[in-house]
């Protein structure tokens, strides 16, 4: 597509902010991503999520000063302004709402992670979307780590019979349970998997999360959490032919350089990587795994 994008950025209160701006709007970055410019944004924030409210500011004056990014009053003079939509609000519970405001000028939205923390709001914003006929996409980056990407292309998604995810999980009060974190892993297991998860069952403690999802075909994947201090992400892969280990840190190129690559290709196409119904399937599972980490009980989808 030779037409470059105006793209608009909803929300600045993350560093996805300025990743994905800088290397939209840098040529010269090594692992650039060309095909739009970030070209207007709102600042949003959520005063009774610390993480939001005390990072709104910086990231507002970096797009403005650095990269010389209009900053606008309202999510409707962002989407007016644009082509395309990243809706970036790093608080959760406000996605619904924004993409509420934005859905009706028709622009695809890519909805950084979680895209909703409660399955009721994921299935209403599938439903907007499908109303306005906006074309939708949502997932963590490290869905799209290399070294993923590079295992899941060896062998072919179908030989997988199982995979085991680990990586860090925080807790933060606004954002309930395992959709702060929990989502990074998630999404891992779900590239590999495919949707079809029948039950969820999870435990925890103080330092530890583990989730064990029962597929309907018969497979198994799991989740472990930890606040112990390991801040990596990985996985096992298993296949009948072995199990390999994924090392997300394997290759230079940065995830979110390899997630930007689909959200350009989604806005310039209008066809989403990812179907809605398993967007909401993932929001499902994990707040499955919420309800069970909770009552000690096996949870059904």
């Amino acid at each position: 597509m030779s037409k470059s994008l105006k793209i608009g950025i909803i929300g600045l209160d993350t560093s996805h902010v300025p990743a994905f701006t800088e290397l939209l709007n840098r040529p010269e970055h090594p692992y650039h991503v060309p095909g739009g410019q970030v070209v207007a944004a709102f600042p949003g924030g959520s005063p009774d999520f610390e993480l939001s409210s005390s990072r709104v500011r910086g990231y507002t004056d970096t797009l403005a000063e650095t990269y010389g990014v209009p900053i606008m009053k309202t999510v409707e003079d962002v989407a007016e302004a644009s082509d395309a939509l990243l809706l970036e609000s790093v608080d959760g519970r406000v996605h619904l709402e924004q993409f509420r405001r934005a859905a009706p000028f028709g622009k695809p939205v890519f909805i950084d992670k979680p895209f909703a923390v409660s399955s009721a709001d994921a299935r209403e914003i599938a439903a907007i979307a499908g109303h306005y006929g906006v074309p939708l996409m949502s997932c963590s980056a490290v869905r799209y780590a290399e070294g993923l990407t590079v295992e899941l292309a060896a062998g072919g998604k179908e030989s997988i019979f199982g995979m085991d995810c680990y990586g860090p999980t925080a807790l933060q009060a606004t954002q309930p349970g395992l959709f702060w974190y929990g989502i990074h892993t998630v999404d891992m297991l779900y590239e590999a998997m495919g949707m079809g998860c029948l039950q969820v069952t999870a435990t925890r403690n103080e330092d530890h999360e583990f989730v064990v999802g029962l597929w309907q075909d018969g497979r198994i994947g799991t989740i472990r959490g930890n606040r112990k201090g390991n801040n990596k992400f990985g996985a096992l892969l298993h296949r009948e032919s072995g199990t390999r280990a994924v090392d997300v840190y394997a290759h230079e190129k940065p995830y979110y350089a390899s997630l930007l690559e689909r959200i350009m290709t989604m806005f310039q196409t209008g066809e989403a990587p990812i179907r809605p119904e398993e967007t909401i399937e993932i929001i499902r599972f994990i707040e499955a795994a919420n309800e069970s980490r909770e009552s000690g009980q096996t949870i059904v989808l």
